[in-house]
């Protein structure tokens, strides 16, 4: 196999273990991430939960078609209650993905626990926008008090009946001439039988009594999946974040027997939709009399942004319902 590129940072590395019906991703993550938690002045246990939850975006989002957006959400009852990232497709072939998220938290209500404790009950959800005149796909799964990583490997197995794996490292990490900066890594597995029985709920074995990956395969698909997870779960930390082992060097050491056969990379970046249009367009809905109680004493309407923390201005006579009524 041959490396498709020198810089494996923001990109997503497609792969296929034909003789084990198994097609996966590998991620890598830095630019991103920086881009993404930049925004925000986020405690680390929050940047821990932002960074894990955009990798997961990152491998799930590669399969999405152009110009579709997938979006993950999620919401909780516990210190953080909610995390969102949106990853848009390319316009076109070519043309890197983008990728935005944002939390919401009681700052005051962060434990010392590890990033999951802050997390209570609640539930992870996908959500797909093919775009205009299509209806939008929603997916919804409890969520897991593990990992985000198990979350998304329960939506999968209960949601979609697709056996799926994820082993990610992500961290703070000093590099020469830089400043400190998050960096992560990670691959994700699927498992594609020939064909796909439906699975009983009452076959369940996962946490919570969700169906898990391992419900989903028996026979010959059982001991391929089997064996990819034992080589997958040798993975160590710096094999995933890199610089010094590539992608593809990863996947020969991992998968030598499978014969990995790999695919054009996507390359990824931080980027954000918002704009002065969308702003009015999510005004629009409110009269005259609600935009009176959002105007500011000096008589303007202002919105940020959460995602990138883009501040705007309007004139309250231009926006709302009433506004584009009289245009």
């Amino acid at each position: 196999m041959q490396d498709h590129s020198p810089d494996w940072d923001d990109r997503v590395l497609p792969f296929e273990l034909k003789a084990a019906d198994i097609r996966g991703r590998v991620a890598r993550l830095d630019g991103v991430l920086s881009g993404v938690l930049a925004q925000h002045d986020y405690p680390p246990v929050v940047e821990a939960l932002i960074a894990e939850m955009t990798l997961l975006t990152a491998l799930i989002g590669q399969t999405i078609k152009l110009r579709w957006k997938l979006s993950l959400q999620v919401q909780s009852n516990g210190p953080v209650r909610m995390i969102a990232t949106d990853y848009y497709g390319p316009d076109q072939d070519g043309h890197p993905a983008r990728i935005r998220a944002y939390a919401g938290f009681d700052k005051d209500r962060l434990t010392s626990g590890a990033p999951i404790d802050q997390l209570g009950k609640g539930y992870f959800a996908v959500l797909i926008d093919q775009g205009e005149g299509m209806q939008p796909y929603q997916g919804i799964t409890p969520l897991s008090q593990k990992s985000l990583a198990e979350s998304a490997e329960a939506y999968f197995a209960q949601s979609e009946q697709l056996p799926t794996a994820f082993s990610l490292s992500f961290g703070k990490v000093t590099e020469p001439g830089q400043k400190e900066h998050w960096r992560g890594g990670g691959i994700m597995i699927q498992h594609m039988p020939k064909a796909s029985p439906f699975v009983a709920q009452d076959e369940a074995t996962g946490e919570d009594g969700l169906l898990s990956a391992t419900d989903l395969v028996s026979g010959e698909n059982e001991e391929n999946w089997s064996r990819v997870n034992h080589h997958l779960n040798t993975v160590e930390e710096l094999e995933l974040i890199g610089p010094t082992v590539t992608p593809t060097t990863l996947l020969t050491r991992l998968f030598h027997e499978e014969t990995p056969v790999i695919f054009d990379t996507q390359k990824v970046e931080f980027g954000c939709t918002c704009s002065e249009e969308r702003v009015r367009q999510s005004l629009s809905i409110y009269s005259a009399k609600d935009i009176e109680k959002m105007t500011t004493d000096d008589g303007r309407v202002t919105a940020d942004c959460q995602f990138c923390g883009a501040h705007y201005t309007l004139d309250p006579k231009t926006v709302g319902f009433d506004a584009i009524s009289d245009s």
